[in-house]
């Protein structure tokens, strides 16, 4: 009974992921009805994206920081209503300005509630099933891609952009009542001093970790943030194809997080990041070898998307596993992190796409920057064992 409301609670946190990632996601594809309503170039209806996810990346730690002793349960609840707050604010922006503030507070809240998640879901679930529980908030994520998306961009056709966020805002009040109601109380993070924070901060084990994520991110923007252009300049598919496929690797993106979360349980976050940032950064390097033949680059593409969601959970369980007493913190820098790498890998895929006029050579580049990330990892292991021996 006890294993079956960790579960409940388990989805009920995911749901808000689910909104979270949709309101990150949906921009993108929405970009050109949002410039034309504004009155700004798709160029500049871009900065909605990079302001989003610098609210992410810089306003995340500090606010985990400063309510870390706070129960997570509280916490959950404050950053959905900011959420909520910045759904409103975008149905009601008139003016551009307005609309960059919406997704400022919107980073701020999202940012707060998948970190405090992740962290709560640790804290809900046995140690040896916090994988499975992690892969489950994932999900949320992959769910977002494959149905939160289309149905956002289904809603605009039909009663514009603006509504996606009066129904996110409104379905966000449903899960924090929800949580309010039905989750129980979940501690927050022992108060940790200044100067073990800090220590905790130079360790080589959590800071190779952190160039994992840069890496595996920054990889994974290289190529994905270009997908469609690659899908339709160099595999020459048209937009029904382009939209099917992208359906396809979203539903690998779903059972990969699940998969993933499970394999961690089974075999530990060590080796999972290991197998799967190596599949990941060979399929990336074979990618171009290919290019003249549809089937076996889709191949590769879905083993890529394959392996980039099943490493997911490992890298957030392998952060938990080493700073249990402080996970909020280095969940919250990871997340962060995420998000520069995102940034850095889209202006390198740009860059690259600039300087030799097509998307084919994307995956070249994107596959070095994982296999780095690789490398990152193996580091990180091998000075984690050395600790530990230490300790011993």
């Amino acid at each position: 009974m006890i294993q079956r409301m960790n579960r409940f609670y388990i989805y009920l946190l995911t749901l808000g992921v689910f909104l979270t990632a949709t309101s990150e996601l949906i921009v993108s594809g929405v970009l050109s009805e949002i410039a034309g309503d504004m009155n700004v170039s798709v160029g500049a209806a871009g900065q909605l994206i990079t302001a989003y996810s610098l609210a992410f990346a810089i306003g995340t730690p500090v606010l985990i920081s400063l309510t870390s002793r706070l129960g997570r349960k509280k916490v959950m609840l404050g950053s959905l209503l900011v959420f909520a707050a910045g759904c409103g604010l975008s149905f009601a922006s008139t003016h551009f300005v307005l609309l960059i503030a919406s997704r400022i507070i919107l980073g701020i809240g999202s940012g707060v509630y998948l970190v405090v998640v992740f962290s709560a879901a640790a804290k809900l679930v046995p140690a040896e099933k916090v994988g499975s529980a992690i892969g489950t908030i994932i999900l949320g994520f992959s769910l977002a891609m494959v149905l939160g998306v289309p149905l956002g961009i289904a809603i605009t056709g039909w009663i514009g952009w603006r509504m996606i966020f009066v129904l996110l805002g409104a379905l966000s009040l449903l899960i924090m009542a929800a949580i309010y109601r039905l989750l129980p109380a979940v501690e927050g993070d022992e108060l940790v001093s200044l100067g073990r924070q800090l220590r905790l901060l130079g360790s080589g084990v959590i800071v190779s970790a952190l160039f994992i994520t840069l890496f595996r991110e920054t990889g994974n923007s290289v190529m994905y943030t270009y997908m469609t252009p690659f899908l339709q300049s160099v595999l020459h598919m048209n937009a029904a194809g382009v939209a099917v496929t992208m359906l396809g690797f979203g539903i690998l993106g779903v059972i990969g997080s699940r998969l993933g979360g499970y394999a961690v349980d089974r075999w530990g976050a060590v080796r999972i990041l290991l197998a799967g940032l190596l599949v990941h950064a060979a399929a990336l390097a074979l990618l171009p070898a290919f290019s003249s033949w549809l089937v076996p680059d889709l191949i590769l593409i879905g083993v890529m998307m394959f392996a980039m969601f099943v490493t997911a959970p490992a890298i957030q369980t392998y952060f938990i596993q080493q700073a249990p007493e402080s996970s909020d913190l280095v969940l919250s820098l990871n997340t962060s992190v995420t998000h520069l790498g995102l940034a850095a890998g889209a202006g390198m895929g740009g860059a690259v796409i600039s300087a030799t006029s097509t998307v084919l050579y994307n995956p070249w580049v994107a596959g070095p920057v994982v296999a780095l990330g690789l490398g990152a990892a193996i580091v990180c292991f091998f000075l984690g064992r050395k600790a530990y021996r230490r300790l011993a």
